[in-house]
């Protein structure tokens, strides 16, 4: 899973182009492109910022699949599990820790992540 080509399947999945989401970001163009074609690694925070823009929880950004994943309310009138009880207190948690990482620490975890799940790691353009 590589979070730069999920954030442009949803885009392009909703018909917007990189300066829409300037604008409901507040983002560069240039540096939505350079996040898109994983030039750089996004906060969390920025990552919050895509997600409010493309209108999806923030998951489903690294949801590792072909086709772009349903919100669990519209399929079975369930409450994700980082909305209520013990997971919406891990999400919180989760949320803190990982906004006060470092670069290399996120690129570290990121990495770590995609070895979990099996992704592949594209090589990045220097």
């Amino acid at each position: 899973m590589i979070i730069s080509e999920r954030l442009k399947q949803f885009r392009e999945f909703q018909n917007l182009s990189q300066g829409d989401i300037e604008e409901r970001t507040g983002l560069l163009r240039c540096y939505v492109s350079r996040v898109e074609n994983g030039h750089t690694t996004p906060s969390v925070e920025t990552l919050e910022k895509f997600a409010r823009a493309l209108n999806v929880p923030i998951y489903q950004l690294f949801y590792d699949g072909e086709e772009i994943p349903r919100d669990d309310q519209e399929t079975n009138g369930t409450e994700d599990w980082a909305s209520v009880g013990p997971g919406q207190r891990i999400f919180r948690k989760l949320r803190y820790l990982l906004s006060r990482i470092n670069e290399s620490d996120r690129k570290l975890l990121m990495y770590t992540a995609e070895k979990m799940t099996g992704g592949k790691r594209r090589k990045r353009h220097t």
